[in-house]
């Protein structure tokens, strides 16, 4: 295992040509940019985690029938100040450094105050993001590093918090067809109040190659974390054509912790604790109005690192993931569990919870009425934005001869405050809107109820095919 996650790697930075065996297809032609950690000792030290090593871009190139491979390290502050100083100074997530171990009282003081909240690291060792015409590497920290798809070159240090108030951000985003890209990140700069930040950097314009896309950062919804200390670890998010799914799952990172974890001398990863007994809050953010959908999905504790897939099919978000039970696979990738036997590895650190894909299926109008023809098989709604209908009842037309002849009765509150409440009368064979009563005052969701028709008319008839 040792040889296979720590070998050290010397970079290949000038183009070798691969031996190629087969035949490629005449039209792949283009170059795959990878990224990952690929050192992980300075001088006498060494990281802890994985996750942790320095990062290693290498590119694929396909050309004419051929292969050409080249690789660099990402020359970031964290790579030139370990590299100037022959041992690691600055930390990691897994591995906390201390720049000088000889400081004075005054100095450390000073220094621990300094990463009450973290200068986080910009080792931009997991992803490679396409922001408008740029390329860039990415981690969950604020800072991502514009590069030469190229040559691999690093060419420019950025930092999110100059176009939005984010501290972490993921390095899995999402481009619609017109281009655009869609990411998400936390804000922990205000204690107490962390939230969540959907935002999209548009598609760059032809004249545009000397300004710098994120100056045209838009804001799409902004969520408040439920815990007001503990915002939620995500490392992805996923995307249909018209609605953004956020996982809040039960796996948190502690504010406080993180707060005095360099005066404790532990890793921030120590900050992070998943709660077995709390839930998980599925959000569905509309991409066209950027708000939250009313209704909130809840589901049993879970982790998720991946997104699968996601798509819109007859009125409902599908989506799937891979969920654990727990969060042991981050402890797995610490490098003493790596470092042991293939065989000791494996029966020492099997996971309490092995992967699992889920599918999840969303109703997008939960509020509903709808009417089903139990023999052909059609459905009938009726459905309305930020409204929900109370149960729908059934009033026969006097001397009705077809059961569906007469209306439907239901009483309809709005999640909306400019909306008011209303009465909705529907033709029960058609489903359309006969007539509405709107009402100003206060009424609230109610469960059942019962018609009492004038004296001299027919009691109502039950139909059970009607429902809600």
């Amino acid at each position: 295992m040792h040889t296979l996650f720590k070998k050290k790697i010397t970079e290949t930075s000038e183009p070798v040509k691969a031996r190629v065996k087969g035949s490629l297809p005449a039209w792949l032609q283009g170059t795959l940019l990878r990224n990952g950690p690929g050192l992980f000792s300075v001088g006498e030290t060494s990281y802890n985690h994985w996750f942790d090593g320095m990062a290693l871009l290498h590119s694929f190139t396909f050309k004419e029938g051929d292969v050409y491979y080249r690789s660099k390290y990402l020359r970031s502050d964290t790579y030139n100040k370990n590299t100037r100083a022959n041992r690691i100074v600055v930390s990691e997530f897994g591995t906390m450094a201390y720049p000088d171990p000889c400081q004075s009282i005054f100095t450390k003081v000073f220094s621990y105050m300094s990463h009450t909240i973290p200068d986080f690291t910009d080792n931009c060792l997991i992803n490679i993001i396409k922001y408008g015409k740029d390329y860039y590497t990415s981690t969950e920290t604020n800072y991502f590093h514009k590069i030469d798809p190229n040559t691999l070159e690093t060419l420019q240090k950025v930092d999110y918090r100059k176009y939005i108030a984010v501290n972490l951000a993921t390095s899995h985003p999402h481009y619609d067809q017109e281009g655009n890209t869609y990411n998400m990140g936390t804000s922990i700069i205000e204690m107490g109040k962390p939230k969540y930040t959907i935002f999209k950097v548009p598609s760059a314009a032809e004249d545009s190659a000397k300004k710098p896309c994120l100056k045209n950062l838009e804001v799409v919804c902004s969520i408040p974390c439920r815990s007001r200390l503990a915002p939620s670890y995500y490392h992805s998010f996923g995307m249909t054509e018209n609605y953004i799914i956020f996982i809040e799952q039960p796996f948190k990172l502690d504010i406080l912790k993180l707060a005095t974890a360099y005066y404790r001398g532990v890793n921030w990863a120590s900050c992070l604790k998943f709660d077995a007994d709390d839930n998980t809050l599925i959000h569905l953010i509309d991409k066209r109005t950027q708000r939250p959908v009313a209704t909130k999905f809840y589901t049993d504790a879970l982790v998720v690192y991946h997104h699968v897939n996601a798509y819109e099919e007859d009125g409902h978000v599908v989506f799937d993931i891979i969920a654990y039970k727990d969060s042991s696979l981050y402890d797995m990738f610490y490098l003493a569990n790596l470092e042991q036997s293939p065989e000791r590895f494996e029966a020492e650190n099997c996971l309490s919870s092995a992967p699992v894909c889920k599918r999840y299926v969303l109703p997008l109008h939960s509020a509903k009425i709808g009417k089903l023809d139990v023999t052909t098989k059609q459905m009938l709604e009726w459905q309305e934005d930020d409204c929900w209908p109370a149960e729908p009842v059934f009033v026969p037309a006097p001397n009705a001869v077809e059961e569906d002849d007469g209306v439907i009765l239901s009483s309809i509150v709005s999640t909306n405050p400019n909306k008011s409440p209303f009465m909705l009368i529907l033709d029960a064979k058609t489903f359309k809107e006969v007539a509405r009563a709107t009402i100003d005052a206060d009424i609230h969701l109610d469960l059942h109820g019962y018609f009492i028709p004038q004296q001299g008319q027919h009691p109502p008839q039950e139909d059970t095919s009607v429902a809600r």
